[in-house]
């Protein structure tokens, strides 16, 4: 007798109930994001050095995964020389992007840091059309206006503008912008994704960062 044939279709109730969960996903990243930057200004406030608080926060990070691997919380990547080297250059902008943003929350609002951080997607387009040679439609170009035309409206009218608060969050984005597009050209195919691929990206980020850490600010504790 011959066996019905199972056929992987989605029901309208299996459908609603992935939205309802990436919604989720996304409104637990969005509270988590908003408790981090009131937390984090509230430690540049006491402890006014953007360096070693990007070290240190990178470090906290580095050391809950350590943490989750050792107590099988979290099953540990198998990584190889190759990742380690591929990974490299998506560390770099990473750290230049992480110390960048934490230098501008140092010298400005958090809210202006953030406004002016979600210019990013032009800074995307722009990067993405000068050296990869990508074309985009009209839309898309049209689309990025309101947010160019926000960001420097934000930058004209705010009351306590500092430069190099607004530089870091502009080296930020095109810090960010890059180390996406690294990730996205030289960790095609790699075995690590998800949370321990951006664990190894922190853990490699904090070994590039805190000797320049030291040398920045060591000397003014």
């Amino acid at each position: 007798r011959s066996q019905p044939i199972e056929i992987g279709i989605e029901l309208p109730d299996e459908q609603s109930a992935q939205k309802v969960k990436i919604g989720i996903y996304f409104a637990t990243w969005w509270a988590l994001n908003v408790v981090f930057n009131i937390y984090n200004k509230k430690v540049l406030n006491a402890f006014p050095y953007p360096w070693l608080t990007s070290t240190l926060s990178l470090a906290c990070g580095s050391l809950m995964m350590l943490v989750s691997w050792v107590t099988r919380l979290a099953d540990a990547p198998k990584t190889d020389l190759d990742f380690w080297k591929t990974l490299f250059p998506v560390a770099v902008a990473h750290t230049i992007g992480h110390v960048a943003a934490t230098v501008s929350m140092s010298k400005v609002a958090v809210s202006f840091t953030h406004i002016i951080k979600s210019g990013e997607p032009a800074f995307s387009v722009l990067v993405s059309r000068l050296f990869l040679g990508d074309t985009f439609p009209l839309p898309v170009y049209l689309s990025l206006l309101p947010i160019i035309g926000g960001c420097a409206l934000a930058a004209v009218t705010e009351l306590n503008f500092n430069m190099i608060g607004f530089m870091g969050a502009m080296i930020s984005n095109l810090a960010f912008v890059f180390r996406n597009i690294f990730s996205k050209k030289g960790m095609k195919g790699k075995s690590v994704s998800g949370m321990n691929y951006y664990a190894c990206l922190s853990m490699m980020s904090l070994l590039i960062v805190t000797p320049f850490a030291i040398a920045v600010e060591g000397p003014q504790i």
